[in-house]
């Protein structure tokens, strides 16, 4: 199992950042255009930062983003930020979450597109010994050997603590020992040291510094989580929002969403 370039993602980070710089600038004389808010949860994140900066240069127009869980009970999670009023145009979540977000209102019913298909990862500090995780028998003595592990409060999350390790059949013998991250990136706290182990989407350990990507889950145990786009009820900007969308499904994004380690699904519109 190859490790994945974290340079790539890094670098390109860098690149998307000037060229947002670039993009924002307006031109003597010219109308400011209302920008697109979205709001995306981590598995997302990385591709959102090198895709907004790439549309605001195509298009002049600006994008406007907001970070959170795409559950949980914390107060930046985006369930809480929508129901608490926070305007959004876009919504970008797992589609389990997005939908019951259409359910409550806070997501128009019917406006939602699948984006991209996210596996789940395992990383540990840099410098750490690899463990070999290609089977699951491996899968389950690594996680039974650890001394702590830590896992997302997101899909991932919920995957791991639910069905992942009754699957394994460690259930009671690891969760004693695993932490629900809440507010920050699981590769943070692993590069801290504060975690031997992690487990989270791919797309949300690849930008972490201080991490050694170890590979995705074997194939019996893997789970993929679908990254879906929906349109917020507060949406004011319809036609920003198609012209964003529009670019985040073409061809053309397909290439950067891959290098952040996700699987594009969706049709070009």
């Amino acid at each position: 199992m190859k490790p994945f370039p974290l340079f790539t993602v890094r670098r390109a980070l860098l690149i998307s950042a000037v060229a947002l710089a670039a993009g924002c600038a307006q031109q003597p004389g010219s109308t400011p255009k209302e920008p697109v808010r979205l709001m995306t949860s981590g598995g997302f994140t990385a591709a959102h930062k090198l895709l907004a900066p790439q549309f605001t240069a195509q298009t002049g127009l600006a994008v406007e983003s907001a970070y959170g869980s795409s559950m949980g009970s914390s107060p930046t999670s985006i369930p809480n930020r929508l129901s608490k009023g926070e305007k959004a145009d876009v919504v970008i979540l797992a589609r389990g979450a997005l939908d019951d977000l259409a359910a409550k209102g806070l997501v128009r019913s019917g406006t939602q597109i699948d984006l991209v298909r996210s596996a789940v990862g395992v990383a540990v500090k840099k410098g750490s010994p690899i463990p070999d995780i290609s089977s699951e028998d491996k899968l389950r003595q690594v996680l039974l050997n650890a001394k702590s592990i830590a896992y997302s409060a997101s899909a991932s999350g919920t995957y791991y603590e639910t069905q992942m390790l009754k699957k394994l059949g460690i259930h009671d013998q690891v969760m004693p020992k695993s932490r629900k991250i809440v507010t920050e990136r699981v590769g943070t706290i692993v590069a801290r040291g504060e975690a031997e182990i992690g487990l989270q989407q791919v797309s949300e350990l690849l930008p972490i510094e201080g991490i050694s990507y170890v590979g995705t889950l074997p194939d019996s145990v893997q789970h993929y989580t679908i990254f879906s786009a929906g349109t917020a009820s507060t949406s004011t900007n319809p036609q920003g929002l198609e012209q964003l969308l529009k670019y985040y499904t073409s061809p053309a994004a397909a290439k950067t969403i891959r290098d952040t380690g996700l699987e594009p699904i969706a049709k070009s519109r």
